[in-house]
């Protein structure tokens, strides 16, 4: 249990263990019925040639009822059976990068031409559901994990002919498949991961002969005795960045995290346990004063050598190495509770893009053929190596049985060491789904309460609009738990 120094009843509680979510089963279709006959014995003499015509016609009408299932099986795998075209709608990834992968693709499956569209992020999620509300697709999408309740009646489900539920939970980290678990289904499919990690500069930690902590109350000591300030008060050195939601890049996921990580639901956040994780999280700016509002963006404080810890996903690290390529930096895993027994599992957070196939594509079980192979271990071995060749490295392995290239990654090592354990939430910053999507509004009943308790509030009376504006939110999106 963290010890909240000058604040004895903020301490965050234990850790529950979070069920995994069951892999649905997959609805297997009836056997048909067996086509019966009744052969009537004929007449001996010239009713002999009857009966053998008769079943030379049996026979060849089942030849042809063979032949006619057959190709409506074919017909309904890709399409019309002539020439398939499929639009996918891509984010952060440019053409360059899938293009190899979807000429491999295409030389095997000559009748398939897929159609990749790079988006902007700004206004994705609005465009993108005025598209589909349109009719004009795309059949491929690129959403975030934490959109499934805004497109889960655009979403198709993954056939079990593709991926069965047992193969998809044994590829994919467990919170793939707790997000994506829709109804009787699964509903994408990823080719990427990531989440929050802990950065810290490397510099200071060594001057100040430092070790990265791996409790919260260690990273709230350590972060006390790395901070600097003038003879003004001003801070010149930051020990981390926490207590603000203004200039605190993915202060949701990092508030999301302590809750979740105290036992906390967060479509309910009510109680002592969710009061102690909104208290913790500001007490670095209220209390310690080692993060203020007067400071910069923590990403840019952090590149800029001013901030010894930063929490962030790995994808950070390429707008850090741009405005100071000289910063020796590395992550490490988030911080977690006190154990109370060896068992207890540690908690991270997770935010990543997952594909998905819309519901109305005339094409769909091409499309998920497609997806099914651009998440093979191969294709996503190639996918990373073209992504590394235009910035540091390429996105993050989805698949558990691919952490291992990436475990010994200074970056990378730390994500990946623990996804096994990662948890999610709708709680997401920079997803841009715009204002009136499930994470912006969720995040402003969050910010509103964090800025109520830095200006005196008790977190008790801060909760009260939260939990009813996020139940407000989750009832709008016909959800009310995960």
């Amino acid at each position: 249990m963290i010890t909240l120094n000058q604040m004895p009843d903020n301490n965050l509680g234990q850790i529950p263990v979070t069920p995994q979510v069951a892999p649905p089963t997959g609805t297997v279709p009836p056997p048909a019925q067996p086509v019966t006959s009744t052969v009537v014995q004929a007449p001996t003499g010239s009713g002999g040639n009857f009966l053998k015509i008769a079943l030379i016609i049996v026979g060849i009408a089942l030849l042809a009822l063979g032949i006619f299932i057959g190709a409506r099986t074919l017909l309904s795998r890709f399409g019309t059976g002539g020439q398939v075209t499929l639009t996918w709608w891509g984010l952060w990834e440019d053409a360059s990068v899938v293009s190899p992968l979807i000429a491999e693709y295409e030389a095997s499956h000559p009748k398939v031409k897929i159609n990749y569209v790079m988006q902007s992020h700004q206004d994705y999620r609005e465009r993108l559901t005025n598209s589909l509300a349109k009719g004009e697709g795309p059949d491929i999408f690129r959403f975030h994990n934490s959109w499934v309740p805004m497109f889960r009646k655009e979403l198709d489900y993954l056939p079990p002919s593709v991926m069965s539920p047992s193969e998809y939970s044994q590829t994919f980290y467990p919170v793939v498949t707790s997000d994506l678990t829709s109804g009787t289904g699964m509903v994408g499919i990823p080719l990427e991961y990531d989440g929050l990690v802990l950065y810290i500069n490397q510099e200071i930690f060594d001057q100040n002969a430092k070790s990265p902590p791996t409790t919260w109350d260690d990273l709230r000591q350590t972060a006390i005795s790395l901070t600097k300030k003038d003879e003004q008060g001003t801070i010149t050195q930051a020990g981390v960045a926490l207590g603000r939601v203004e200039n605190v890049d993915h202060w949701q996921e990092i508030l999301g995290l302590m809750m979740l990580q105290n036992g906390v639901s967060l479509e309910n956040p009510t109680g002592k346990l969710a009061e102690d994780a909104l208290t913790f999280f500001s007490v670095f700016s209220s209390v310690d004063g080692v993060w203020d509002a007067t400071l910069p963006p923590s990403t840019a404080a952090f590149a800029a050598g001013k901030l010894a810890m930063y929490f962030g996903p790995s994808w950070r690290t390429f707008e850090i190495k741009i405005q100071n390529p000289n910063l020796k930096f590395k992550t490490f895993p988030v911080p977690q509770l006190p154990k109370t027994t060896p068992n207890e599992p540690d908690i991270s957070y997770a935010s990543y893009w997952v594909e998905g196939v819309w519901a109305r594509s005339k094409n769909k079980a091409a499309a998920w053929d497609f997806l099914k192979f651009m998440s093979q271990k191969d294709s996503l071995e190639k996918l990373y190596q073209n992504e590394a060749k235009v910035r540091q490295f390429g996105e993050p392995y989805p698949r558990a049985d691919m952490a291992s290239l990436l475990s010994a990654d200074p970056i990378l090592g730390a994500l990946m060491n623990q996804a096994p354990d990662a948890q999610s939430w709708y709680l997401q910053s920079r997803t841009f789904d715009g204002p009136t999507g499930i994470n912006s509004q969720i995040s402003k009943y969050f910010e509103d309460a964090v800025n109520a308790v830095n200006s005196g509030t008790p977190a008790d009376k801060a909760l009260e609009t939260v939990v009813s504006g996020v139940s407000q939110v989750l009832s709008q999106y016909g959800t009310s738990a995960k």
